[in-house]
């Protein structure tokens, strides 16, 4: 049998389960069910279906390939994502329960006016559709070169036929399915991820203790980084970076919020933030170890291997394998791709039509159903779109373009926040889409000057925070004198 063969039928056999899946937990699914899970969520359930949401395909193929450059520098972020959940946890999250949002951009309408409202939300969309593509995208390009440039399909095909497999497992139940398909996704990258670290110590001939020793040994698994500021990898660039990229990634974001806000009451909301951040270290950190390992057998073993993105793919599908390690690989890789892309297709659905389409959620049932349906339709075909345009364009590296993308389109939504929560005055409202607009035009032209201007200081991934500062001092300048 072919590699594109088992592919498929791995990733049928896959989604087989995952309709299974969807079909028991959304049968019954109203529109609650679908933009809230009828808060119904059981705290660990939700924080378990989390982990699988937060890492995308991205995570899973760009993440291990990137230690040879980076080491685990990337765990530095991590940590600021920890304390970033914290702050999420008990600065927003009780604030949404007691307003009760369906959509968590609706504070920024009861804050400022509906043309904030709407800045916000469009902000969102735009972000949310351009990160999920570009994750998606990852995806995309390792099947068609497993499966279908084997088998002669363009890559226009394959993102259709992927993209249409997501949107038939969530168009039905929306979050209340997602938190039960997510947690099969979960169970099924931690066990890929594992299994695969087993597999290569195996092959390495290492035993479990001289595994962590070779991979401390190696220049590669460096984790902290304070002797250079204008090193992008600099311990506090990235620090506080991850505390403030979870507060707008998470915090602000519908797609994971949406999850969050399915909890039964605030504190179990609570519960479920800061165990999967805790969590999630431990998951990126198995990332990071397969990262070493990766690079170690490719110094030994395949010296002619493809770095960075390639690698984990060209190691899994290599002759000195059992074909068990590249089923693996694909579920894993589906797993994760799939979960991030079936979430943010349920949250941009939920945010158009709450945020954008103004619909009244309380009102006619069968026509907030047949608006949601058509909506998820529309997002599922723009989704479609942007990757093949992201396919043609394409020239970095899968995880630092999405965290660019997430820095410019995330940070006015962080900076309106931080201004709404800071100080009490009113702006005036029709003017806030200009200050959005203009501090990303700002900091784009920081960050292209930015080594020229200040001595060689690079801006990396404290973009986010810069623009949300912008932000938020543009909107002191639209106060309202009483």
């Amino acid at each position: 049998m072919t590699t594109a063969c088992i592919v498929l039928l791995t990733i049928a056999l896959y989604f087989i389960l995952l309709f299974v899946i969807s079909w028991i937990t959304g049968r019954n699914a109203d529109n609650a069910g679908f933009f809230t899970g009828n808060r119904k969520s059981s705290w660990y359930m939700a924080t378990f279906a989390m982990i699988g949401a937060s890492i995308s395909g991205v995570t899973f193929i760009s993440v291990p390939g990137s230690v040879a450059v980076s080491g685990y520098s990337y765990m530095q972020m991590v940590l600021g994502f920890f304390v970033g959940s914290i702050v999420v946890a008990l600065v927003l999250i009780p604030m949404f329960y007691k307003m009760n949002l369906m959509s968590i951009y609706g504070y920024l309408e009861n804050r400022f006016g509906v043309t904030s409202y709407r800045t916000g939300a469009w902000f969102f969309f735009v972000s949310k559709m351009l990160g999920a593509s570009v994750r998606f995208f990852v995806v995309c390009v390792v099947l068609q070169t497993l499966v279908f440039d084997p088998l002669h399909i363009p890559f226009a095909v394959n993102v259709l036929l992927t993209v249409a497999l997501i949107w038939l497992y969530t168009f039905q139940g929306g979050v209340k399915s997602l938190i039960w398909t997510d947690s099969l996704k979960t169970l099924c990258l931690v066990l890929s991820i594992v299994c695969c670290i087993g597999f290569i110590s195996s092959n390495l001939h290492l035993g479990f203790g001289e595994m962590l020793s070779k991979v401390g040994d190696h220049p590669s698994s460096r984790i902290f980084f304070f002797d250079d500021p204008n090193d992008g990898r600099y311990f506090w660039k990235q620090f506080i970076a991850g505390i403030f990229m979870i507060i707008a990634c998470t915090g602000l974001d519908q797609d994971l919020m949406q999850r969050t806000l399915s909890c039964k009451n605030f504190r179990e909301s609570q519960k479920n933030m800061i165990v999967s951040s805790l969590v999630q270290i431990f998951v990126i950190g198995l990332f990071l170890v397969l990262g070493t390992l990766l690079y170690i057998y490719r110094e030994n073993v395949m010296p002619h291997a493809p770095t960075g993105d390639a690698l984990f793919g060209a190691v899994a599908w290599s002759e000195g394998f059992p074909l068990f390690v590249g089923i693996v690989f694909i579920v894993g890789l589906i797993s994760a791709a799939y979960s991030a892309a079936g979430s943010a297709l349920t949250a941009l659905t939920t945010s158009f039509t709450i945020d954008i389409l103004n619909v009244d959620t309380g009102g006619d049932q069968q026509q907030v159903t047949r608006t949601r349906k058509l909506v998820h339709v529309a997002m599922s075909l723009v989704m479609v779109l942007v990757i093949i345009v992201f396919y043609y364009l394409n020239d970095d590296s899968a995880i630092n373009a999405v965290y660019k993308l997430a820095a410019y389109t995330y940070g006015p939504i962080l900076g309106m926040f931080i201004f709404g929560l800071a100080c009490r005055h009113a702006v005036r409202d029709r003017l806030v889409p200009v200050v959005a607009l203009l501090s990303p035009a700002i900091c784009y032209v920081l960050q292209s000057h930015s080594a020229e201007w200040f001595g060689g200081y690079q801006i990396s991934f404290e973009l986010l925070l810069l623009n949300a500062l912008i932000t938020a001092l543009g909107l002191t300048l639209l106060i309202r004198k009483r």
